[in-house]
């Protein structure tokens, strides 16, 4: 296996019981799809809705961290009873391409996108977008007083006062780009650095929500996220209720990642029709548009539509501009955390 499972996102017997729920007692004439859902519920239970109504087609999520699932499929080979996995990050994707387990998008999917946000080899097709941030609670820490650069994380001032969450597949692609950046040798100093400084207080968590509940409540002084946890957090206890705020690294530094969100087709699929309209709807206008004004605080990446939510614009994010192709599988960055033993 790729690594072990990153969330409990899923129990096993919900999923189950959730899949006989929407299968079970569905009319035999409808057609029906398998997604594997890597996915926040957000996100996907909208985009999801959307296409059913749209389309008549049926479709029975099975929801689990996006590791997990890719696993599974190699696991499962052909016999998978998957059509479409749809993941948070583009390296649980590469992997499966490099396995040879995905089919082409069609090309009239493929031209609605973003070129640069999508697979290099046209078998999946990027979704959405979020980036990366520091969460921080003022009352624990100054603005002025955060790191600017990715590597500064590991400076002895940080001692107990970073949180981190090793095991989430939204860090890999931060290690990646350090790695890109700074190569092996200060990546792995970079992270036996920040493992001690997280060490100190018990800072090291098992995903981003918790990074920023603890945050939020004074635990920790600040960590590494996603934007989308701090305006969904704020969503869900009011903006009363807030005492963290969030901010960028330097423009285009290695800590300052734009991760894409996508999806393919199986190349095992039995209904790869059904499948690649499913995927032809989510680039969609109107698939981009659900995005754009759901719950789900991610970032549409088609370039005529734009998020209703108060973020920072999309045209005015300034990430390092590591590409699809570099980022990879991210299993260098799982290598190197096993190494440093952070998974």
């Amino acid at each position: 296996m790729r690594s072990a499972p990153r969330r409990l996102l899923v129990a096993a017997a919900a999923a189950l019981l959730g899949g006989c729920l929407s299968g079970c007692g569905a009319s035999t004439h409808v057609p029906t799809l398998t997604l594997y859902n890597g996915q926040h519920p957000e996100t996907t239970d909208s985009l999801v809705l959307g296409f059913e109504k749209a389309t008549g087609i049926h479709v029975i999520v099975r929801s689990n961290d996006e590791d997990y699932l890719a696993d599974e499929i190699v696991e499962e080979g052909s016999r998978s009873p998957a059509d479409v996995i749809y993941t948070e990050n583009s390296q649980a994707l590469e992997y499966l391409q490099q396995k040879g387990l995905l089919a082409k998008v069609e090309r009239s999917t493929v031209a609605k996108s973003q070129a640069k946000y999508d697979s290099p080899r046209d078998d999946w097709v990027g979704v959405s977008a979020r980036v990366s941030v520091l969460i921080y609670n003022p009352s624990l820490i100054k603005r002025s007083q955060l790191p600017t650069h990715v590597v500064q994380l590991g400076e002895p001032r940080y001692k107990g006062k970073l949180a981190i969450a090793n095991a989430e597949s939204d860090f890999e692609p931060i290690v990646t780009s350090v790695l890109r950046a700074y190569g092996k040798a200060r990546t792995l100093a970079w992270l036996k650095a920040i493992k001690a400084n997280a060490s100190v207080g018990n800072h090291i968590y098992p995903d981003n929500e918790t990074i920023a509940d603890e945050v939020n409540r004074g635990v920790a002084a600040f960590g590494i996220v996603n934007q989308y946890y701090w305006w969904r957090m704020r969503a869900e206890v009011g903006a009363s209720n807030m005492h963290s705020k969030i901010t960028y690294f330097a423009p285009r530094d290695p800590g300052y990642v734009l991760d894409i969100s996508g999806a393919a087709v199986l190349r095992s699929s039995r209904h790869k029709a059904l499948a690649q309209r499913f995927l032809a709807f989510i680039v969609s206008r109107r698939g981009q548009q659900i995005i754009a004004h759901s719950i789900s605080f991610e970032y549409p990446i088609d370039s005529g539509v734009t998020t209703a939510q108060p973020e920072t614009p999309f045209k005015d994010l300034q990430p390092n501009p590591i590409n699809i192709r570099e980022l990879g599988a991210g299993t260098e960055a799982i290598a190197l955390l096993r190494e440093v033993q952070l998974i």
